[in-house]
């Protein structure tokens, strides 16, 4: 098994390629080991001193190192923990854990502005920011502010509120009149 790095926009951040399917359906985030319980895989990684998060996407995984850590004392025994799992044969996810991944739900009267919202991120942001290792899931509509959160690559990553105003805001406030700004939420 060959597994390919790439590094992302945020230093803090490393995606790994295993070269098969992480997840069929969704991504799943797991900013603490505290919340990897459901999945042997992230469990696995947390066991890597220096780990500070994990993101598992369609065909990848994103690692967080802690901020005093070198990637270089830590991205061997990654490579070794996302091996092993792999090899070993454990599912990624157990017993009824289903990756998330999805938007929020909305009800209310804003309900065909949040439908194209939530189209427009699946078609053109999406699919942009899974290349850098991470995603961004809409969580909320109110008053014209569109709220976000940020998984994986994208949390905490420098570049993400430049990302937010310049890229995200832009394409949604073109397409969508209603929409006046974008701010991001914690998880």
């Amino acid at each position: 098994m060959f597994i390919q790095t790439e590094s992302t926009p945020n230093p803090a951040t490393l995606k790994f390629l295993p070269g098969q399917t992480v997840l069929e359906v969704g991504t799943a985030d797991f900013p603490s080991a505290e919340v990897a319980g459901k999945s042997p895989l992230a469990r696995r990684i947390f066991a890597v001193e220096g780990v500070g998060g994990v993101f598992l996407g369609s065909d990848f995984v994103t690692v967080t190192k802690a901020d005093a850590v070198d990637w270089t004392h830590i991205k061997p025994a990654i490579l070794g923990a996302i091996m092993e799992h792999f090899q070993s044969g454990a599912p990624v996810m157990e017993g009824e854990a289903t990756p998330g991944g999805g938007h929020a739900r909305h009800e209310g009267p804003d309900g065909e502005i949040v439908k194209q919202i939530k189209e427009l991120l699946d078609t053109r942001v999406r699919p942009a920011v899974a290349q850098d290792g991470g995603d961004i899931t809409f969580h909320g509509f109110d008053r014209g502010v569109v709220y976000l959160h940020m998984q994986g690559s994208c949390a905490g990553c420098p570049s993400s509120t430049l990302t937010l105003k310049m890229g995200i805001e832009n394409l949604l406030r073109h397409y969508i009149p209603e929409v006046t700004e974008v701010r991001p939420v914690a998880a």
